[in-house]
């Protein structure tokens, strides 16, 4: 199923999302700088994603390239002390609390997982630093999973189109799951990152150069005052 009702009016997914993949080549947005660091490592997607939490994503890039620089993988990281850890990855937000995280995952694949990163929610809930946001985001785009990563663009962009009504997180994923095309889950995150950073911005968004605003009951509202 593509095309939904939501207060009144069709809402047609699989245009939405062409809308938004053939616009988001074009964003010059941290995002983008971010999925460049990981290189489709699910390694460095997890260790990324778990400093990624309360941090902006170009300082996640950055932070992430020093790491990465030092330790690309899990046995590199496991060997590097804490104090280094710290030092490479700051200033992303509660840095200690990440280098803490992020060292004991790499122990933990080596000890628990054979040196993988698991490929199961339930595993991945297991490691310190890692909610359903992070699990489903490398479940996504480490495994092609089809997993719904929702993040604060996400919950709000979708609140603002219109498809949904939810006031946190975790309903807007169970929503989610209930309207969105499978086939678009992976890249719906990714999609509205962008979005949300370019143009879908959370105060003053730019809506006469959004992309998809034939789509949004924002945009509806406004033109019928």
């Amino acid at each position: 199923m593509a095309m939904i009702t939501a207060y009144g009016k069709k809402f047609d997914f699989n245009a939405v999302m062409a809308a938004l993949l053939k616009a988001m080549p074009g964003y010059d947005v941290p995002i983008v700088t971010l999925i460049a660091v990981q290189e489709k490592d699910p390694f460095k997607i997890l260790m990324s994603a778990i400093l990624s939490t309360r941090t902006k994503d170009e300082t996640t890039a950055a932070g992430s390239q020093r790491l990465f620089a030092k330790a690309p993988n899990a046995e590199s990281l496991n060997s590097l002390p804490l104090k280094q850890i710290e030092k490479l990855i700051y200033p992303i937000g509660f840095y200690r609390n990440k280098a803490i995280a992020v060292k004991s995952a790499a122990k933990r694949i080596l000890e628990q997982h054979g040196g993988k990163v698991p490929e199961t929610l339930e595993e991945l809930l297991a490691f310190d630093g890692v909610g359903r946001k992070v699990a489903n985001l490398v479940l996504g785009e480490a495994f092609a999973t089809p997993a719904i990563c929702v993040d604060i663009h996400v919950h709000r962009i979708s609140n603002r189109m219109g498809i949904i009504k939810t006031t946190d997180p975790h309903k807007t994923e169970l929503d989610l799951e209930k309207i969105l095309p499978r086939k678009h889950w992976i890249r719906y995150n990714t999609c509205l990152v962008a979005h949300g950073q370019h143009t879908c911005k959370p105060i003053s968004p730019f809506c006469s150069q959004c992309v998809i605003k034939d789509h949004c009951k924002r945009v509806g509202v406004e033109r019928s005052r």
